[in-house]
């Protein structure tokens, strides 16, 4: 009972104190505060919702990617880049047609996968050859990722009549993915690929939990000394890992690829890599709580879209929160976790207080 209480009072206590900074940010800036907060915790439109779990399902996406790295102590911040590689690997795959129907998908989302993964797998093999920080290589493949699909985007995009967004060719429409309805009142639909991030999610869930490699990647993570000490190869736990977690950016864009843009351009979505650390965080790493935190920023976003019109307030007010969100979550981790240690401790000294009057008695 301990124990869950704990867990939930973490990110509750961060939302807490993200509200009360966010609200001092209003403040300082003269705006409505009881508007704003009136305006982002009010009921979503049936469109809202429908925006909100489509959001949700590419920031899940996003941060189960990263969340493999952090359970290995690897910090991959080069998700971003990965997805963006990923995405337009798959969109020329799939603008090309070489097969029919779904199985054009299937090759794309397969390239996509082998993409992200050799992206996120030059970080892992600098790693482990040249000692090179995941964190720093990362940064800079994120820089290069974006100059090079820039490039190749260019090299490979088509003429669009009447528009002024350079793109792909467009996904055959066979290769679609269609959506789910919601709300029969809306014409906007649920992502189809929503399914895939639910298995991504569960194949992470059981990989991690309940297989042996899961078991030698959360010990390397814990205690790199300790996995050596029992015969763990740590740089080949390394590679896979980092592979592992590029194979999942890689199919970060997919759903926005097959469901809703249907070709990679100069507008495709970006950013997501960046949401998915931060969600990966205030998730704590597992599935449940992943979807929880993505659900909770596709909501922010979806909510701050009306400010501006509504009350004058910059929609950018929820990005306030969403970092500080990230602040305080890893303080608060903090806070209960040695919260949590001393309980512990205090249990243990009762139970040594109480042994030798036990032993007296008998006596």
């Amino acid at each position: 009972m301990t124990k869950i209480a704990l867990a939930i009072g973490a990110p509750i206590l961060a939302l807490f104190a993200a509200f009360l900074i966010t609200s001092l940010v209003l403040v300082l800036a003269g705006d409505d505060v009881a508007g704003v907060w009136g305006q982002i915790l009010s009921f979503p439109t049936h469109r809202g919702y429908v925006n909100i779990i489509n959001a949700a399902t590419v920031y899940y996406l996003s941060a189960i990617a990263v969340a493999i790295g952090f359970r290995m102590n690897l910090f991959n911040i080069g998700v971003d880049g990965q997805y963006r590689v990923a995405a337009f690997a798959a969109a020329v795959v799939a603008g090309e047609g070489w097969l029919p129907g779904y199985f054009n998908t299937a090759l794309a989302m397969v390239a996509a996968v082998l993409v992200g993964a050799a992206w996120a797998g030059l970080a892992g093999l600098l790693r482990v050859t040249r000692g090179v920080s995941e964190v720093i290589s990362t940064i800079m493949l994120n820089a290069i990722a974006t100059a090079l699909v820039a490039y190749l985007l260019r090299k490979v995009a088509v003429d669009n009549p009447g528009s002024n967004i350079t793109a792909t060719k467009e996904v055959p429409e066979g290769s679609r993915i269609g959506g789910f309805t919601l709300f029969g009142d809306v014409p906007a639909k649920v992502f189809g690929l929503l399914i895939l991030a639910v298995l991504v999610g569960f194949a992470y869930w059981f990989i991690i939990n309940k297989t042996r490699f899961g078991f030698d990647l959360r010990a390397t993570g814990a205690s790199e000394t300790a996995a050596v000490s029992s015969g763990i190869n740590v740089k080949k736990m390394i590679v896979i890992s980092m592979l592992l977690s590029g194979g999942a950016a890689g199919l970060v864009g997919m759903p926005l690829l097959f469901g809703n843009d249907y070709a990679y351009g100069s507008t495709f979505q970006s950013g997501l890599g960046f949401a998915g650390i931060a969600i990966a965080l205030l998730g704590r790493n597992h599935p449940v709580g992943i979807a929880i935190g993505a659900l909770l920023f596709a909501f922010l976003d979806e909510q701050s879209n009306p400010l501006q019109i509504l009350l004058d307030v910059s929609p950018d007010i929820v990005k306030i929160t969403q970092g500080t969100i990230v602040l305080t979550v890893v303080i608060a981790y903090e806070v209960v976790r040695r919260y949590g240690i001393r309980i512990e401790q205090s249990r243990v000294a009762s139970a040594l207080d109480d042994e030798p009057a036990t032993e007296g008695a008998t006596a």
